[in-house]
């Protein structure tokens, strides 16, 4: 399997790393939950290129993960808003998160160790962890209590 043949595979992993799966797409990513906008401030934060940044920026925006949103006319200006499609990837990066978290943060009580940043939810004000639930059960899920089979999107056996 090749990268660039990755958004024709019939996986849907395999469609969205198409999109994602670059490092630099996911700090982009990751920035814009932080509520990042701007072209000169996704460059600063993550110290890439102009030309990395153009192009992540764009790939999102063709995707329709991101769409350019104009602020100012003279110079022409513009910023990036999470689309809808953008706003579902929100999981990806919390499940990224919560895995750098547990296994990249250091040992807790060590100075400069834990995780850099807390999520708080706002309706109930409390810091979190992200869970994975069943959505018909609600009960925790972990991938040895999860099987998988064939749906409506499976390549037809040859």
């Amino acid at each position: 399997m090749k990268w660039d043949d990755l958004a024709q595979e019939p996986c849907s992993v395999a469609r969205t790393v198409a999109v994602i799966g670059d490092r630099w797409t996911l700090m982009v990513l990751r920035d814009c939950f932080l509520g990042v906008r701007r072209f000169e401030d996704f460059q600063a934060r993550l110290g890439i290129s102009r030309t990395i940044t153009a192009e992540r920026l764009k790939r999102l925006v063709d995707e329709g993960v991101l769409r350019k949103v104009r602020y100012q006319d003279n110079p022409l200006r513009f910023e990036y808003r999470l689309t809808d499609k953008g706003h579902d990837l929100y999981p990806v990066i919390m499940a990224v998160v919560s895995f750098g978290d547990r296994h990249y943060a250091g040992p807790e009580g060590q100075p400069g160790a834990g995780p850099p940043l807390l999520h708080r939810h706002k309706t109930c004000g409390c810091d979190f962890h992200p869970v994975m639930t069943c959505s018909e059960c609600h009960a925790p899920l972990v991938a040895r209590d999860v099987e998988t089979r064939a749906g409506p999107g499976a390549r037809a056996a040859a």
